[in-house]
C-alpha cells in the first residue's frame, strides 16, 4: 500500500457534480443499511458474536420499528412491525425500511451537495470502501460457512422423504435439491468463503469483489426464481459489489475485453504514513481470519447440535408404518377416506414428530418426552410454533423388536392403540441411488 491516494479514488473525487451526488447518496444509503442489518456487525465479532446474540439486549430488539411502523401506516397503509419469529428478510417492515433509507439518503445527499460543493474527500472514500469490504466480507464468509459446513440446507429429513414433489413450495424444492448433495453445497460455500476472505486482503480485494459479484448474482437469481424471501439482501449485496468494483471497471475492461495493459489494481491508502498503512493491512487481514474462525466455529456447533449425523435424534427415531389402529377398542380399517386413522408416524429430531393421515397429508407436531417414558404430542401452527393448550395425544411406547413399535394412550381424550413397523429410509431412491461414473441410460424415476 502506498502513501498516496490511488488513481481510482482520485479520479472519482474530481468527477462532475452528478458523480459526487451518487457517491454521497451511496455513502449514506449503504452505510445505514450495513449498520441496521444487525447480522453484518455480528459477523465481525467472530466467536464473540455467538455468545452476545444469546444475551438479552438492544441487539435482540427491532430497533427500526419506531420508524417503520408509523411510516408503513401513514404512507403505505400497512403494518410494518418486524416479525421476530420469522427468518424472512423480505418482510413488509424491511421493505418500508428500505423506502425510509432511500428518502434519508436522497435528502442527505441533496443537503450535503448544497452545503459543500467540494468533491467527497478521497481519504473518506478510502475508509468507506474499507467499511464496505469488511461488511461484505463478513457477510460472504458467514454465508459460505453455512454451506461449507452444510447446515443452511440440511439433507432431507425423514418426513420430507414422504412429501409429494408437487406439494412442495419452490423454496422447499431449492433447499432440498441443494441439501441432497453435500459436495455441491460445500462447493458453493467454499466459493463464498474464498470471496469473503479475499476482500479482507488488500492485494486481492478487487478479485474478491469480482468473485463476490458473481456469487451474489447467482444468489439473487436463485432467490428470484425460487421465491426465497431474501431478495432485498441479495440485491443489496450485489449493488455493494458493483460499488467496490466501479473504480476499476475501465482497467478491468482494458485487460479482459481490449487486451491492453493496465496499472496495478491497488486499494486506496487509509493514512499518509506508510507504516500505519502497513499495520492497517495486517489488522484487516487478521480481522478476516477472526471472522472466519467465528463463522466456522458457529456452523460446527450447529452441525453437531442440529444438522449432522452426530446431532441428537428422537428416542423413537424412524419412519413407522401403521399396521393396526384401534380407537375405543375398535379397529379402524385403512380407508383413504377415513379422517381419524393414520398411515404413518415419523420421529426425527428430539422434539419433533409428524403423522400422516390416510389421504397422505403430513401433520407436524411437537413431541415432549416425559421422564416417565410417555410422549406428548402438541399441535404446531403454520410457522412451526407450538400451539398453546394441552397435547392432543399422550402415548406410552414399547418396542417388542427393534423394528416394531407399540403405542398406547389417548388421542383427543379417546383410548388408542397403534401397532407400527419401521420403514428403512434407505429404501427411498433419493438416498439409495448413489453415484455412478458409467451410465448407459439416464436414470429418471
Amino acid at each position: 500500500m502506498t502513501t498516496t491516494v490511488s488513481a481510482p479514488v482520485a479520479a472519482r473525487a474530481g468527477r462532475p457534480v452528478l458523480t459526487q451526488i451518487v457517491l454521497r447518496f451511496s455513502i449514506i444509503y449503504f452505510g445505514l443499511l450495513c449498520l441496521l442489518l444487525t447480522y453484518i456487525p455480528f459477523a465481525l465479532l467472530g466467536i464473540l458474536g455467538r455468545w452476545i446474540r444469546e444475551y438479552p439486549g438492544p441487539w435482540n430488539m427491532p430497533i427500526t420499528d419506531p420508524v417503520t411502523g408509523p411510516v408503513g401506516r401513514a404512507v403505505f397503509g400497512v403494518d410494518a412491525q418486524l416479525h421476530q419469529d420469522s427468518g424472512a428478510g423480505d418482510q413488509t417492515a424491511v421493505w418500508v425500511l428500505v423506502f425510509c433509507l432511500l428518502v434519508v439518503a436522497a435528502t442527505g445527499a441533496a443537503v450535503w451537495t448544497a452545503v459543500d460543493r467540494r468533491p467527497v474527500p478521497a481519504r473518506a472514500l478510502a475508509w468507506f470502501s474499507l467499511f464496505l469490504r469488511l461488511a461484505m466480507g463478513g457477510q460472504m464468509i458467514g454465508f459460505g460457512f453455512a454451506k461449507l459446513i452444510p447446515t443452511q440446507m440440511p439433507a432431507p429429513g425423514l418426513a420430507q422423504l414422504l412429501r409429494p414433489y408437487g406439494e412442495m413450495s419452490p423454496a422447499s424444492v431449492l433447499w432440498l435439491q441443494v441439501g441432497s448433495s453435500y459436495p455441491y453445497e460445500m462447493a458453493l460455500g467454499g466459493v463464498e468463503v474464498v470471496a469473503g476472505l479475499l476482500l479482507f486482503v488488500s492485494r486481492t480485494a478487487v478479485l474478491g469483489a469480482a468473485l463476490t459479484l458473481a456469487s451474489t448474482a447467482q444468489i439473487l437469481l436463485l432467490n428470484m426464481t425460487f421465491d426465497i424471501p431474501e431478495k432485498l439482501l441479495a440485491a443489496h449485496l450485489l449493488l455493494i459489489s458493483v460499488f467496490l468494483l466501479a473504480p476499476y471497471l475501465r482497467r478491468l475492461t482494458d485487460v479482459f475485453a481490449r487486451e491492453r495493459a493496465c496499472a496495478p489494481l491497488t486499494q486506496p491508502a487509509l493514512f499518509t504514513d506508510a507504516r500505519k498503512n502497513r499495520v492497517a493491512i495486517w489488522v484487516v487481514a487478521a480481522l478476516g481470519l477472526w471472522v472466519a474462525l467465528g463463522s466456522g466455529y458457529d456452523r460446527w456447533v450447529v452441525w453437531h447440535e442440529q444438522s449432522g449425523a452426530a446431532s441428537p435424534k428422537s428416542a423413537l427415531y424412524g419412519i413407522w408404518e401403521v399396521r393396526d389402529f384401534t380407537i375405543d377398542g375398535q379397529p379402524i380399517p385403512p380407508l383413504t377416506t377415513d379422517e381419524t386413522r393414520w398411515q404413518r408416524m415419523v420421529f426425527d429430531d428430539p422434539q419433533e414428530a409428524a403423522y400422516q393421515r390416510m389421504n397422505g397429508e403430513l401433520v407436524p407436531a411437537h413431541a415432549h418426552f416425559r421422564p416417565d417414558g410417555q410422549v406428548e404430542l402438541t399441535s404446531m401452527n403454520a410457522i412451526g410454533a407450538v400451539d398453546p393448550g394441552p397435547p392432543f395425544a399422550t402415548l406410552s411406547s414399547e418396542k417388542p423388536t427393534p423394528d416394531r413399535l407399540l403405542l398406547r394412550g389417548t388421542l383427543h381424550d379417546r383410548p388408542i392403540t397403534i401397532t407400527l413397523e419401521r420403514k428403512d429410509p434407505d429404501t427411498f431412491t433419493l438416498r439409495s441411488r448413489g453415484f455412478h461414473w458409467v451410465q448407459d441410460y439416464v436414470y429418471f424415476r
